[in-house]
């Protein structure tokens, strides 16, 4: 009987030790390595110089600055577009808004490299708007190849889908008759958005920023197709670095990119601990 027991409760930790086995090896010792590796210096010993190069070189401290410029723009575009886009689709039953409800997933299953491919036969300078402008006796140039425009817009490509599927779950949460109710109080459309949905959603937005923001942070086909050779996103300076045999530099620079990730995590894990807290004030 005592073995039974003492079985039973060590059963539950064996299922999950082969998994902890593999996260283990593909997860956790990858992080510990590269970040052991951080600290070793080229001509030898451990230090600190690998990270202050990225603090201290104007060409990688430029770098960073510009990732993160690019990836709050992509953020605050791609959220502010896929809300407005997510309260359209739940509040609105036209067939526009049924047709868009069913499309608009669509990007998300079209590979990367084919979808930024297919944007710069488009909108590069030679492109498809120029070749057509060409045929009214027109010169349309967008300038959007090798800069942060042509990034950022690639990025809305892939993140406003995304992003819009998160929000419209959280919107279909709300209750119709909340709304109606609402509204027979004699309350507007703006003041319905502001006190009563914002105030329900806000946490969902901040969800849906974090992912953007992370899978955006690191990205290496757009900026590596579109992007121009100076400033360069991180992602392509990691790659610059790994290739260039600065293989030190590259896992400091891989930590610089993780603890910034973390940033968003804490955002995240913040909103959900609120959240609990609400919930328990309220119920």
């Amino acid at each position: 009987m005592l073995k039974e027991r003492v079985f039973g409760k060590i059963l539950p930790y064996l299922l999950i030790l082969p998994s902890l086995i593999i996260l283990a090896g593909v997860v956790f010792y990858p992080i510990a390595a590269s970040l052991l590796r951080s600290f070793e210096l080229e001509e030898g010993g451990l230090g600190l110089d690998n990270y202050l190069y990225f603090f201290t070189d104007k060409i990688q401290r430029d770098n960073i600055i510009y990732t993160l410029q690019v990836v709050m723009i992509t953020v605050l575009l791609a959220v502010g577009i896929a809300y407005f886009l997510a309260l359209y689709l739940r509040f609105s039953n036209t067939w526009t808004s049924r047709l868009i409800g069913r499309l608009y997933l669509l990007p998300r299953f079209i590979p990367g490299l084919v979808a930024v491919n297919g944007m710069i036969t488009v909108i590069r300078d030679s492109g498809l708007i120029n070749r057509i402008s060409r045929l009214f006796g027109l010169e349309i140039k967008l300038g959007l190849m090798y800069n942060s425009k042509g990034i950022v817009l690639m990025n809305l490509w892939f993140n406003i889908p995304f992003a819009t599927m998160l929000l419209a779950a959280a919107l279909s949460k709300i209750q119709n008759s909340a709304i109606e109710a609402a509204r027979d109080s004699g309350a507007g459309k703006l003041q319905i958005l502001k006190t009563m949905i914002l105030p329900l959603t806000y946490r969902d937005i901040f969800i849906t920023a974090t992912f953007v923001f992370m899978s955006n942070l690191g990205s290496f086909t757009t900026p590596y197709l579109m992007g121009g050779n100076n400033p360069q996103m991180l992602g392509i300076s990691l790659y610059s670095q790994f290739n260039n045999g600065h293989y030190e530099r590259a896992a400091a620079l891989s930590v610089i990119m993780f603890l910034l990730s973390l940033l968003s995590a804490v955002v995240y894990v913040y909103t959900n601990m609120k959240k609990s807290e609400w919930e328990k004030g309220n119920g």
